[in-house]
């Protein structure tokens, strides 16, 4: 775990370093298909709806909001099935908290 940590403060150093965006994705492609990344984890959260519906935009957020190089960052080197994953992540917490209507209408809100 702690070498997982390094791994992630080094790969926004290597961001400063003037690194292309070719050679950052085989850095993020190598830290995501390190040993014990693809292993099944379960967590078990006991938070507030808030904060659910926190996440929930947190992660949509992150998977649509292009940095300023034009990239998404470590979301260019993961499949689509694992962002299909994230994104059902998102909407079986809000499930579980009965927010989905709610997120729904904030979505249109926002001009989604």
């Amino acid at each position: 775990m702690a070498q997982q940590i390094l791994l992630c403060c080094e790969v926004e150093q290597l961001k400063t370093c003037g690194m292309n965006q070719n050679e950052l994705s085989k850095v993020y492609g190598a830290l995501l298909s390190s040993p014990g990344m693809s292993e099944q984890v379960k967590v078990d959260l006991k938070i507030n709806r808030r904060a659910v519906l926190l996440l929930s935009q947190v992660i949509d957020r992150g998977l649509s909001v292009k940095g300023e190089d034009g990239h998404y960052g470590m979301i260019d080197a993961v499949s689509k099935e694992e962002i299909q994953e994230l994104k059902k992540l998102s909407q079986d917490c809000l499930e579980k908290a009965g927010l989905t209507e709610l997120s729904g209408n904030l979505s249109a809100f926002h001009g989604k």
